[in-house]
């Protein structure tokens, strides 16, 4: 048991650094997403009939929250991780992602989805 009293104060630090956010940069990487893509899909799915998104001049909808810095939030609708898989996942189907969300599923693919995701985090990139 004495080795483990030696051990803790050297495995502490390590486990603190470790249960950090990782950097950004590779918190948001998405390789095989395109956020210009992405912005195409959002023009024809209509997300911008509900949110303000960045990039987007028209419509500027006020129903659902704006989107602008959009990859500097810590949460997606206030309950959800901000990662790339759980933003894609709801941008497509909001209710499955999160039962009793006001979004509703969009007609996005899973590739739609993850470009989406993608267009949201290159373009908040600015306001971090």
């Amino acid at each position: 048991m004495p080795d483990a009293y030696i051990l803790l104060p050297l495995a502490l630090p390590i486990l603190v650094l470790g249960a950090c956010k990782p950097p950004p940069d590779a918190e948001q990487h998405m390789p095989e997403a395109s956020a210009s893509r992405g912005l195409v899909a959002i023009e024809r799915a209509g997300c911008g009939a509900c949110h303000t998104i960045p990039g987007l001049a028209w419509p500027r909808g006020r129903t659902g929250p704006s989107l602008e810095g959009f990859a500097g939030q810590g949460l997606i609708a206030g309950r959800l991780p901000n990662r790339p898989d759980t933003l894609a996942a709801y941008v497509r189907n909001a209710p499955a992602t999160l039962p009793g969300t006001s979004m509703p599923a969009m007609p996005l693919t899973p590739d739609e989805a993850r470009d989406v995701a993608a267009y949201l985090y290159a373009s908040g990139e600015a306001t971090r």
